[in-house]
């Protein structure tokens, strides 16, 4: 086991920012064998004890719908060099799958999703804290192209989540959480410029020996 712990970066942004745009640069950047990647949306509680008519009626955007004891204890062990067990989730079920991935320990880690800055915990982890910011209107539409195509859902129930819970917990949680960046790459996923600066970063670190 390297005893040198890895660089840990954080990539928060309301859905539909291109948080995973970001995290794919950062992949490209650094090589993918060189990424540990752990999607914070694997980390939905495990709801198979509940009836599907119950999960569906779950805000998944509130920050106690994450098992958030388990991301940070997975995110440890991949900070002293051992591999975890990544949870898989189905969105289409609401709840967590049997099946897991093992995600091996890497130079560098990714932690990804909306709220990924909002609890203090996480963020101490972090070496790089970001957060993608877009408007409102774009998230939207890319979050309705996403949830139809693959997730199954209809334009009327993306609507309604949309309205009653990922827009006010977006205000209360997401959006505040951006005093706590480090770097805010704005206009989502697709600028350029800030993805070139951020991969240069993440380059250098690799081949300067700043990570392991």
């Amino acid at each position: 086991m390297n005893s040198r712990r890895p660089f840990v970066i954080g990539i928060a942004g309301g859905t539909g920012s291109g948080k995973s745009t970001v995290a794919d640069a950062v992949l490209a950047a650094a090589l993918p064998e060189r990424v540990a990647v752990l999607p914070m949306d694997n980390y939905y509680k495990d709801q198979s004890d509940l009836p599907f008519e119950e999960r569906i009626r779950v805000n998944y955007d509130h920050p106690a719908a994450f098992d958030l004891e388990l991301y940070l204890a997975h995110i440890a062990q991949l900070r002293q060099g051992r591999s975890v067990e990544m949870p898989l989730y189905s969105f289409e079920e609401y709840t967590r799958l049997k099946e897991t991935i093992r995600v091996e320990p890497a130079p560098v880690v990714v932690l990804e999703g909306i709220l990924v800055l909002f609890d203090e915990r996480l963020r101490e982890l972090m070496d790089l804290r970001i957060f993608v910011d877009a408007d409102a209107d774009v998230r939207f539409i890319r979050r309705l192209q996403r949830d139809i195509l693959e997730r199954g859902r209809t334009v009327e129930s993306v609507v309604e989540q949309y309205m009653e819970r990922v827009r006010p917990m977006h205000l209360s949680f997401v959006e505040p959480s951006k005093r706590y960046a480090d770097v805010i790459i704005p206009h989502g996923g697709k600028n350029s410029a800030a993805l070139d600066m951020l991969t240069a970063r993440i380059h250098s670190l690799l081949t300067a020996g700043g990570v392991a």
